[in-house]
């Protein structure tokens, strides 16, 4: 072993600084998504922008206390962890609070907490365990599935809080699995089934069969001709089809009616500007008007006079493209992307299995969140209420994004503690 004289020793500390500029960045724009004008200090505890200071720094303490802690802990707390986190998701459904339409939140006076945030850590952390478990090997379907399994029981549970955004975030351990052996055919059959779910939803089924066949032929001749290679194509084919008719059914009978709308709106198929559709035209009006340059910090007259709704979280992304304009836009994009691509390179030089894995944990659910929050501002992904990683206000986020980063950083630092 080699000894450690302190907790910012071998330290990223790119990662920490990215944490630390986005942090405050996001600060800021709070700040300009709900100025009040008779609160004008952004130290002023009663308006949003005074909490986020707040959570930033009880955020900075929770960093420092994980740093603290001896590495080991996180891998032997991994079972632990991730069974508290679901008994604590069973409990919200039951004891629960209902903030818009969902049942995801435990609230002590004026305290509230949001479980379904820490659930991504905890399913990173316990994927991470189990994969590098000694003789457990990813190419067995045994290990597959129980990988599945701990991915979505939190998934199903968040689900029953009627919180389809975050559920839909455990869908990006997908790429976890592929790091670590699944074969790129289900990835590419994922991206197939979206594919399939959209163009459904835009043209008849009877359409979309054509379309199938047409393509299962083509595929057939460009391909080696052989029976086998015949018959995968044909099911294939029989499956999408079978698909293109089963869409219509979720659509009508499985989402509720306003997801539905969402759907359909960002498809183009309905059009909804005071309704379904005003969040996102009011944030594409916003980002729009910020021109290249943007119309400068607290002048946006769309942010001003609360145009958008939830500008503060869901959609603070409007408030940066409206204020600085297409090269702030341009900065925070940046930023994420060198973010994602400093947390893979730091998780593929891990000799640690699990920090490996843990690592592209974090990547894969920062993307997430990254990709769909603005796709959604932009109107390229239907609305589903998640927040942009340590931008958007609230507690319950900023504290588990900064678990999640952190645990990793410290993870990475004490691989310099062994002697390999």
């Amino acid at each position: 072993m080699r000894q450690q004289n302190s907790i910012f020793d071998n330290l990223d500390w790119v990662l920490v600084a990215l944490f630390l500029v986005m942090v405050f960045l996001g600060w800021f724009n709070i700040y300009a998504a709900v100025y009040n004008e008779e609160h004008k200090s952004i130290f002023d505890l009663s308006e949003n922008y005074g909490k986020q200071l707040v959570w930033i720094g009880s955020s900075v303490l929770i960093a420092l206390f994980i740093l603290l802690i001896d590495g080991k802990f996180y891998t032997v707390s991994a079972y632990p962890v991730y069974g508290l986190v679901v008994l604590l998701l069973i409990l919200v459904l039951v004891f629960g609070r209902e903030v818009a339409g969902s049942k995801s939140w435990f609230e002590v006076g004026s305290f509230r907490v949001q479980p379904a945030e820490f659930g991504k850590f905890a399913t990173s952390l316990v994927v991470a365990k189990y994969l590098s478990t000694l003789n457990i090997k990813f190419e067995d379907l045994k290990t597959k599935l129980i990988t599945v399994l701990f991915i979505a029981a939190p998934a199903l549970l968040i689900l029953l809080q009627n919180d389809t955004g975050s559920a839909l975030v455990y869908g990006a351990f997908l790429f976890v699995m592929y790091r670590e052996g699944l074969s790129g055919n289900f990835l590419m059959a994922g991206v197939a089934i979206v594919v399939v779910f959209i163009v459904t939803l835009l043209f008849d089924p009877k359409i979309m069969m054509w379309i199938t066949g047409t393509i299962a032929v083509l595929v057939f001749f460009a391909g080696k001709r052989t029976w086998k290679n015949a018959l995968l194509i044909a099911v294939v084919a029989v499956v999408f089809s079978g698909m293109s008719y089963s869409v219509g059914y979720v659509v009508d009978n499985v989402l509720e009616k306003h997801q539905k709308t969402r759907i359909n709106v960002m498809l183009g198929k309905e059009d909804d500007p005071k309704g379904v559709g005003y969040n996102v035209n009011q944030s594409k009006i916003a980002i729009g008007s910020g021109g290249f340059t943007g119309k400068g910090f607290l002048n946006g007259t769309q942010t001003k006079y609360k145009f958008v709704p939830e500008q503060s979280t869901d959609f603070i992304f409007c408030t940066v493209g409206e204020e600085w304009g297409f090269l702030g836009t341009f900065v925070v994009i940046v930023l994420f992307l060198f973010l994602l691509v400093r947390i893979i390179y730091v998780a593929e030089r891990q000799k640690s299995t699990f920090t490996r894995i843990y690592g592209y944990g974090v990547a894969s659910i920062l993307f997430f969140h990254f990709a769909v929050n603005i796709a959604m501002t932009i109107g390229l992904a239907p609305v589903i209420g998640i927040p942009l990683p340590f931008f958007s206000y609230g507690g319950s986020s900023l504290w588990a994004f900064t678990i999640l980063l952190f645990v990793f950083i410290k993870l990475d630092a004490y691989r310099m503690q062994l002697l390999r």
